[in-house]
């Protein structure tokens, strides 16, 4: 049964070709990254903020593969075929691609977008801001929802089975 959500699953080169659809009708880019491994409500919040930031909200997400060396042999929790597809099916979102590197520069890079959005977490460090910035977007902090966090619960199932 098709649902609608593979087509917002794209690879670089198809979504590339959407980007000068979108560019082309004056719509505002706006990307995003992340691992998104367990899908929760701050990872709601943030997506809805970063789609409130344009006309267009593309997620790049990491592939399992990058999702380990960021954050450990244990991780991703959930394949990145399920992962995309859960982002895929959010009405806020209009595009995901996935990446294998461990930055999403090159994704950046090609895209450019006309707004990048990161959690205020990343204050320090946005990966693209240069790039972004160098080519007239802007960056943009997203609020934080308080006790939530993809890691919190991975070690909340932990605790539980002791």
């Amino acid at each position: 049964m098709f649902t609608g959500t593979e087509n917002k699953i794209s690879g670089l080169s198809g979504l590339l070709a959407r980007r000068a659809e979108w560019r082309e009708a004056g719509r505002t880019v706006v990307f995003t990254n992340g691992c998104f491994d367990i899908l929760h409500a701050g990872h709601v919040s943030y997506l809805e903020f970063a789609r409130q930031q344009g006309d267009v909200l593309i997620i790049g997400m990491n592939s399992d593969a990058s999702v380990q060396r960021n954050k450990g042999p244990e991780r991703p929790v959930n394949k990145e075929a399920d992962r995309a597809r859960v982002l895929a099916a959010l009405a806020c979102v209009d595009a995901v691609v996935l990446f294998d590197e461990d930055e999403p520069l090159n994704i950046i890079g090609k895209l450019l977008p006309d707004v990048l959005v990161k959690g205020e977490d990343w204050a320090h460090y946005v990966s693209g801001r240069e790039i972004v910035e160098q080519n007239g977007g802007k960056v943009v902090l997203a609020p934080l929802v308080a006790g939530r966090s993809t890691t919190g619960i991975i070690e909340m199932i932990r605790s539980s089975g002791n």
